[in-house]
């Protein structure tokens, strides 16, 4: 019989679940590298649902349970969300409806925003603008801070196709930077993780001195402090990622060689249909 100290030493051996709907939780997959070179990693792009950023909040919601179902299944010791549109959306609910450990995007770029800024700006897919939750996070820290949101409704379908130096790409973003730049922000957070790709881009378009915010290095950085509180760190030999999709495998696998340096493995995998909150009332 297993005592709790190997018990304990088995959960940290577990993987860390990281998901978004394609390449953009890449950027919070760098990060864990980074910051937790330890830990052994399983990514999941929802990319069959692609792009999630023009869904509804119900859709959002089941996909995120459908994703935590399975991760759940696969053994994961912990869940980053790498989707500010999860985040905003779900992560509230379906913390309610499992007992893995969560971590969101929002709350920690949000508290990072106000300490380096007085005039935020946000660009984000248009559900995760609509939804407020930026705003909200960070009116709750620092009641004085001004808040302006854009939805960038075509950043990731040209982010998934590999369109981030086109003409027609760049102004686009000079389109959704424009108004931002006219309240004259002094801080831009990425409020989606696939806009770190475009970052060569869009700061040749800010004016000199606006800082940027990549949630990705604080959600990372909110993932470790959570491990170190639940006893989880991992400090041994990390297994290899593992990469999963729910759809083209090899469409990501090209796309994520861009950023990964290599092409990784990935598997196809089937999200089952789940009623959470049914099996929880």
């Amino acid at each position: 019989m297993l005592n709790s100290g190997a018990i304990a030493l088995d959960a940290r051996k577990r993987r860390i679940g990281v998901f978004d709907s394609g390449v953009g939780g890449l950027t919070v997959l760098r990060e864990f590298y980074r910051q937790l070179p330890n830990e052994s990693l399983l990514y999941l792009a929802d990319t069959a649902r692609l792009p999630y950023g023009t869904r509804s909040p119900a859709e959002i919601i089941q996909f995120s349970r459908e994703i935590l179902s399975w991760m759940e299944s696969q053994g994961v010791k912990m869940v980053v969300m790498a989707c500010n549109t999860s985040s905003a959306l779900a992560l509230d609910v379906v913390r309610q409806e499992f007992d893995l450990p969560i971590v969101g995007l929002i709350l920690p770029a949000a508290k990072v925003a106000v300490n380096q800024g007085r005039r935020v700006g946000v660009i984000a897919t248009p559900i995760t603008a609509e939804s407020n939750a930026y705003r909200r996070a960070m009116v709750e820290v620092d009641p004085t801070v001004q808040v302006w949101q854009v939805g960038c409704p075509e950043f990731v379908p040209a982010i998934e196709a590999g369109r981030l130096h086109d003409p027609e790409t760049i102004a686009v973003a000079r389109d959704y930077l424009a108004p931002l730049i006219d309240c004259q922000i002094d801080t831009l957070v990425y409020g989606c993780t696939h806009y770190p790709h475009l970052a060569g881009t869009i700061e040749t378009l800010l004016p000199s001195g606006v800082q940027t915010i990549d949630p990705a290095e604080h959600v990372v950085a909110a993932a470790a402090q959570e491990l170190d509180l639940l006893n989880l760190r991992h400090h041994g030999q990390p297994q290899p990622t593992r990469f999963c999709v729910t759809g083209d495998g090899d469409r990501f696998a090209q796309l994520a060689q861009r950023w990964l340096g290599c092409a990784p493995l990935v598997d196809r995998v089937k999200l089952l249909e789940v009623d959470r909150a049914a099996v929880n009332s």
